[in-house]
């Protein structure tokens, strides 16, 4: 429930109510949902119809993050199924982007800033975020820009990021019933929940914006929505936790010593699949040679058992390349946000004729290639024979993206400052190694998502 007061004493009163669990205030919007968001019932089952695509692009031999992945050979295969829907919850999408609108859903996008949805076009990008999230994952291939990892596949703007790119409690609540209720088959969440970095179940105020979305998120994953959710760029140990210096974010931070009792929202809820990040430099020993998978982007956040898989997010550090000139994901872009690393290309469209993409790292990049890819296997194997409410569900989605990834083995050696700088966490101030072995390890999980094997997996029939 959002509920508002002008009442200072609103919170006690509610407390004294021992049907009430607990109460958080979140300083921003408070806006009591309406009893009915849509229509429950979901689509009926479906076999799902595919095609190819392409990888000709204008701007596609700039992006070294889907050769790294190996959509070019999925394209070959399938590009993802129209009938597959994609919510991106993020800070909304431009829906005039030449590269983008064909595969918008408008009338499944919504505004959900102030708690309560507002569907359409009130979704639209007024920060840029989304719209780069949201053309890794699904950006036409239409002949110019650039291709996404399913780009025959339909997204939804679920805008729950405002302007200044915070995602606040009830925003983040009103996304995902959002998704449950709009058959949406996978979401991307390039963000942690604001504004706690961690939230500490212990904490009276925390405790309740925790359990409202860990509840959201789950009823999400009832409804058969594959959660994915990126790491975070601290450069921290998400599995062993000991200082926050960040929260609150949208006030003066308040330095606090954490436990396992704390957790970022969304990528700690159970079931999501948390990606973490990798540039393009292949691992080498001290003498320059390769020896393994990629080298872990030095802001991503790692830990044993919250990472599951691990994809392209960038680094310029240590991730450029010939291929990757400034190590960083170039993707769609609005044309009056703010890019320091932008690309334009000429476009027929007479509303936007110059269209714009930029260049940009975090594990918010790696995140929509995994939704991307989890959007790939629902289209190629969601079908009546293995579907939860007419979709794939999303432990099977999970289980693929597991089987298909490639394994990336701890590195053996680490380049010069990656330890002693770069890769120093900002809440700890301490260096997180990598534990584990090439099938599983907390830097890549169980590896680098691989989009060829994910939609030839041998047991998709099955």
């Amino acid at each position: 429930m959002i509920a508002k007061s002008e009442i200072a004493s609103f919170r006690d009163n509610l407390l004294k109510d021992n049907r009430i669990e607990n109460a958080a205030a979140t300083d921003r919007f408070a806006t009591r949902l309406p009893d009915e968001q849509s229509d429950a019932e979901g689509p009926p089952p479906r076999d799902l119809p595919n095609a190819p695509a392409g990888d000709t692009d204008s701007l596609s031999p700039l992006q070294w993050d889907m050769r790294q992945i190996h959509t070019p050979q999925a394209h070959a295969i399938t590009g993802g199924s129209p009938a597959v829907l994609v919510g991106d919850i993020d800070t909304g999408i431009d829906f005039n982007h030449p590269d983008l609108k064909q595969n918008i859903d408008v009338a499944d996008s919504a505004n959900c800033v102030s708690g309560a949805p507002v569907p359409g076009l009130a979704a639209q990008d007024d920060n840029g975020h989304g719209t780069h999230t949201a053309g890794t994952i699904a950006a036409a291939a239409n002949g110019f820009g650039i291709v996404g990892v399913a780009p025959n596949v339909h997204i939804a703007a679920i805008k729950a990021g405002n302007a200044a790119g915070f995602f606040f409690p009830e925003a983040v609540v009103c996304a995902f019933m959002w998704a449950a209720t709009h058959h949406v088959d996978v979401t991307n969440n390039s963000y942690f929940a604001d504004p706690f970095l961690f939230n500490c179940r212990n904490d009276p105020v925390q405790h309740a914006i925790w359990k409202a979305e860990q509840r959201a998120i789950q009823y999400a994953q009832q409804n058969g929505v594959t959660v994915v959710a990126a790491m975070g760029n601290e450069s921290e140990d998400l599995a062993h936790p000991t200082i926050d210096a960040t929260s609150p974010d949208n006030t003066t931070p308040v330095r606090r010593e954490v436990t396992n009792a704390c957790v970022v929202i969304p990528v700690e809820i159970p079931r999501v699949i948390g990606a973490t990040a990798v540039g393009n430099a292949r691992q080498t020993d001290a003498q320059g040679n390769p020896t393994g998978g990629y080298l872990k982007s030095f802001y991503s956040n790692v830990g044993v058992g919250v990472t599951q898989v691990t994809a392209p997010g960038g680094d310029s550090v240590f991730g450029r390349t010939p291929e990757a000139a400034n190590g960083r994901v170039l993707s769609t872009w609005p044309p009056n946000a703010p890019c320091t690393r932008s690309v334009k290309e000429p476009s027929s469209d007479p509303i936007e004729p110059t269209v714009v993409y930029c260049y940009l790292q975090g594990t918010s990049m790696a995140s929509p290639h995994v939704a991307g890819v989890a959007a790939l296997i629902v289209s190629q194997f969601g079908n009546t024979n293995n579907a939860q409410n007419g979709k794939m569900s999303p432990e099977r989605v999970k289980a693929y993206l597991d089987q298909t990834a490639d394994p990336q083995p701890c590195p053996v050696f680490l380049p010069p400052r990656y330890e002693s700088f770069f890769g120093v966490g900002t809440e700890s101030g301490v260096f997180t190694a990598c534990q584990g072995g090439p099938g599983y390890n907390s830097w890549y999980g169980s590896g680098q998502v691989n989009a060829f094997n994910a939609v030839t997996h041998t047991s998709g029939n099955q």
